[in-house]
């Protein structure tokens, strides 16, 4: 997945879009450690770490502590 679409797709979550570039940095650096380190494709690691931080945003929707 190329960084401006992985951006797209964190706006789509709710991440703020002046931090999505950033954040999309972030996450696919950290989605190439984890397959890396769990030796499983980068593209589970990655859905992984998207459906975290889809909840995270969720939550903070509902104003969860």
């Amino acid at each position: 997945m190329e960084l401006a679409e992985l951006a797209s797709t964190l706006v789509s979550l709710g991440c703020p879009a002046d931090k999505a570039g950033e954040m999309a940095a972030q996450l696919d650096r950290r989605a190439r450690q984890l397959a890396e380190e769990k030796q499983r494709p980068y593209e589970d690691a990655l859905a992984h770490l998207l459906g975290l931080m889809r909840q995270g945003w969720a939550a903070k929707e509902r104003k969860f502590p």
